[in-house]
């Protein structure tokens, strides 16, 4: 008999064919999110789950599932999952990482320019009808060619941005747990510093590290104190990285000049003081978003929970423990 595997929500068709060579499929084939006891009775039957940073795999969830072998999640970060409970069951782990990075990488720099530059309250304005003439001072923005630029976890993703920002002429300073090799930094011409002294120097600081406890409101209060007054904060990580209670505190008293997030504290709610400020660019978690990149992390998922099942190693283990 196939091994059950759920899908927990609409994917590409790629992830459902993958699936359906050596697997039986439960597919809810809608965009809804399954609510945790939905979830919990379509996992009772279940060796492997196809789920979403959306779906909550918590500990209790984990334990009304009995025969799961394999957690596939479509993306890179996996605090949806509860690995160590997973891990304790023999619960294998996957993420889709690597596939996203150059896209996520531009997105990040998309945010960054438009909100150095105004761009997005520039196009209201034009479409408002309020543009009347050409004016020496009409929005004007912040110059990012030449400024410095402050990368916060210098992961794939980060060197991505990186070496983007290397096209922009920008001194990079970098903080991290430990300093990358010495290739990385002299490729990147970047200089590993603690966070405090990142936050003091630059002119962009721009989040890429994953959420764990220790990086939960990594930028609070204290922090964005640190920050210039001109300075602008990017956020395509995770939203909870940001007190983002503070960030709406710190940009209304003129701490810091803007900020551009793809991530928010409580997806999908917005805190409502961000969506009133003029100098915030806010997307909605789309960092990835480009069909042949969504496309290959559906597949990708599908690919390692087939694998597991298969008895096979998966390209993209996050508890490789588990797998001996």
């Amino acid at each position: 008999m196939k091994p059950r595997v759920l899908v927990t929500r609409h994917v590409y068709p790629a992830a459902i064919a993958i699936l359906q060579e050596d697997c039986t499929v439960d597919y809810h084939a809608t965009h809804d999110v399954l609510a945790p006891d939905r979830l919990v009775r379509r996992l009772q039957h279940a060796q492997g789950v196809v789920c979403q940073l959306t779906d909550a795999l918590t500990a209790d969830v984990i334990a009304e599932a009995p025969q799961l072998k394999v957690i596939a999640n479509i993306a890179v970060g996996y605090d949806n999952v509860d690995v160590p409970a997973a891990t304790a069951r023999g619960i294998v782990v996957t993420h889709t990482p690597g596939v996203l990075t150059e896209a996520t990488a531009d997105l990040t720099f998309a945010l960054l320019l438009a909100t150095a530059r105004r761009l997005p309250e520039a196009e209201r304005f034009l479409r408002g009808g309020r543009w009347q003439r050409w004016d020496v001072d009409l929005l004007c923005g912040a110059d990012v060619h030449g400024r410095t630029l402050g990368i916060v976890g210098l992961g794939r993703i980060g060197q991505a941005v990186a070496r983007r920002a290397r096209g922009f002429g920008m001194p990079l300073l970098y903080s991290a747990p430990r300093p990358a090799p010495e290739a990385i930094e002299r490729e990147l011409q970047a200089r590993h510093v603690p966070l405090d002294t990142l936050l003091q120097h630059s002119d962009f600081v721009t989040l890429h590290v994953p959420l764990r406890d220790d990086t939960r409101h990594l930028i609070s209060v204290e922090q964005l104190c640190r920050m210039r007054r001109s300075a602008i904060l990017v956020n395509t990580s995770r939203g909870p990285i940001v007190d983002e209670a503070a960030l709406v505190a710190a940009l209304e008293e003129g701490l810091l000049a803007g900020a551009g997030l793809d991530v928010f504290e409580h997806e999908p709610q917005v805190h409502p003081g961000l969506l009133a400020l003029p100098n915030v660019v806010l997307l909605p978690h789309v960092g990835s978003a480009t069909v042949p990149v969504r496309t290959r992390m559906c597949a990708l998922a599908a690919g390692d929970c087939a694998a597991v099942l298969r008895g096979e190693r998966p390209a993209h283990p996050v508890n490789p423990e588990v797998l001996g």
